[in-house]
């Protein structure tokens, strides 16, 4: 099944819908879906190297994008939808502390978080709900969101050849790994939150 998920990933980085069906994945989840872009970016930058920039490009203008739907959560509708979500992800307790660090990290916060694989959602929607200067968040999005998907087109554009043989002949180890990250991502979230 795995295979013939890659397969289907690195197929479709041929096909002209295949932009828009990662657009959309990134823009989800900056708000609220648990899948990052990344199932997609890297076998379609695999596919193609030549296009990782653009890839990257897709993924941080959408992220960003989906990431002002999350603060839009956050901000106008935490009461119902935003603290459902939190809830889901079991950090409703952790809410008031990490936005009492806002006050003096919002910043540091944001780019630290959109960096690495905690769930990008949760700084979103909690963004919104601490009243995050809106301009300073979007502003922080595009440095951290782009910043992370330009290292992975980088790295693909540079050494795809070398990554999709090794990926490849260990496609379970790797998909293993991706979810032992995002795992750890949501622990570390937690534990920090």
């Amino acid at each position: 099944m795995l295979k013939r998920i890659y397969d289907w990933c690195i197929d479709a980085a041929h096909k002209p819908y295949a932009l828009w069906i990662m657009g959309a994945v990134s823009f989800a989840e900056s708000s609220f879906f648990p899948v990052p872009p990344d199932v997609m970016l890297i076998p379609m930058s695999l596919a193609r190297p030549q296009r990782a920039w653009v890839y990257a490009a897709v993924c941080t203008a959408t992220s960003v994008l989906g990431g002002m739907l999350g603060y839009a959560i956050g901000a106008l509708l935490y009461d119902s939808v935003g603290h459902w979500l939190i809830q889901v992800y079991g950090l409703g307790d952790k809410v008031d502390a990490f936005r009492a660090s806002y006050a003096e990290w919002g910043a540091v916060i944001i780019l630290l978080k959109g960096l690495t694989p905690i769930p990008y959602k949760l700084v979103t929607i909690t963004s919104g709900f601490a009243g995050y200067n809106i301009g300073l968040f979007i502003l922080c999005s595009i440095v951290a969101r782009g910043g992370r998907f330009f290292v992975a087109a980088v790295l693909l554009n540079r050494y795809g050849d070398w990554i999709r043989v090794r990926i490849e002949r260990h496609l379970g180890l790797w998909v293993a790994l991706g979810a032992a990250v995002l795992v750890l991502g949501f622990v570390v979230a937690i534990k920090l939150i």
